[in-house]
């Protein structure tokens, strides 16, 4: 095995080379290898998703995410370097998801990736799950900093500042729900498929109306979120009407739902980015396809004068091409991970070191 001199050495005769990094993703029910050359060229992205698996369910079961992890991660990183058109031997790094995740899950990934990294001699590179998120707009558009973050996904929703590259803040975060979470709730309610959010959006657009619900503010000067009371709301409405005799249109539940998410997300975001005197706002994690959330926080952005960044639909959820750009920050530092790496489902974004 090279000592960490020897890869110091490499990285730099490589000057003048493309960095071409490896990067595995596995921490909730998306197998993904991706190939990523310079921190932006997406060389291939293959994503293995287990939706069809766990629909059954109603929602990720955690021991059989694992298992799917297992039987098929041999086989994308073979059709990762076959779509990249790369052998092992032309790759700089082999980078990984450390956390936050599934703890079966995210061993499946950093299990692999150690073997790569021990068998081809490379430096491995833990990466943090929501710092991909972010970075994924890397792949797409050019940061200016400071920005302001806005992740909503299934696990996740906060407001990060982000002062400089790799330098982040918690500024908000869900003090129960995340966003994605409380969507799938709600959807399960309205008896529609798993994950429900895609299915919420496209009925909000169908309503003329939605019903009056909640919106939580929190304290005034908060950039917290909180959800749980919306969804305990919507299910007290459904039930009241159903008492009644008198069923309501799922579309007008779903509208009146989706417009209480987005009125918080946007107005917290944009306050942000004014208080933070932010150049850009960053949208990130799988809420982020969202196509409602998308265009209030577009025209919020234009009348506050800061453009909008978000990733393309296929960059929105778990995909390796964000763990890769994420780990091109780390690789121009020379900061690679040991080999005792270990899996941390409940990993911090703020002590993640860049």
């Amino acid at each position: 095995m090279k000592t960490t001199e020897s890869i110091e050495r490499e990285t730099v005769s490589r000057e003048g080379k493309p960095t071409y990094i490896l990067a595995i993703e596995t921490s909730c029910d998306e197998t993904s290898v991706a190939v990523v050359a310079d921190g932006t060229d997406i060389l291939s992205n293959v994503v293995s998703s287990q939706i069809e698996t766990h629909q059954r369910f109603g929602g990720v079961v955690p021991e059989v995410a694992s298992r799917q992890h297992v039987e098929t991660i041999t086989f994308i990183i073979e059709e990762a370097l076959e779509k990249a058109k790369l052998q092992p031997a032309d790759l700089s790094a082999i980078a990984v998801t450390q956390g936050p995740g599934l703890v079966g899950s995210l061993l499946v990934g950093l299990v692999a990736a150690k073997a790569l990294a021990c068998a081809l001699e490379l430096p491995l590179i833990g990466v943090h799950h929501i710092a991909g998120h972010i970075y994924a707009n890397q792949l797409v558009h050019k940061l200016e900093y400071p920005f302001v973050s806005l992740v909503v996904s299934g696990g996740h929703t906060e407001l990060v500042y982000v002062e400089s590259e790799g330098r982040f803040r918690i500024i908000g975060q869900t003090r129960d729900d995340a966003a994605g979470e409380a969507y799938d709730k709600v959807a399960r309610a309205l008896k529609l498929p798993y994950p429900g959010g895609p299915h919420i959006d496209r009925l909000a657009h169908e309503a003329e109306e939605g019903v009056t619900l909640p919106r939580a503010w929190l304290e005034p000067d908060s950039y917290d979120f909180s959800f749980s009371g919306l969804k305990s709301a919507v299910l007290a409405v459904l039930n009241q009407a159903n008492m009644k005799g008198q069923p309501l249109d799922p579309q007008a539940v779903a509208k009146g739902f989706q417009d209480s998410v987005i009125d918080v997300l946007v107005e917290k975001s944009a306050r942000a980015v004014q208080a933070f005197g932010a150049k850009q706002l960053l949208l990130a994690g799988g809420v982020a396809a969202n196509k409602g959330l998308r265009q209030r926080l577009e025209a919020r952005c234009a009348e506050i004068g800061v453009p909008l960044l978000a990733p393309p639909l296929s960059l929105c959820t778990d995909n390796a091409a964000m763990i890769a750009a994420a780990a091109f920050l780390k690789w121009r530092r020379g900061q690679f991970s040991a080999l005792d790496l270990k899996a941390e489902p409940l990993l911090k974004l703020e002590g993640w070191s860049v």
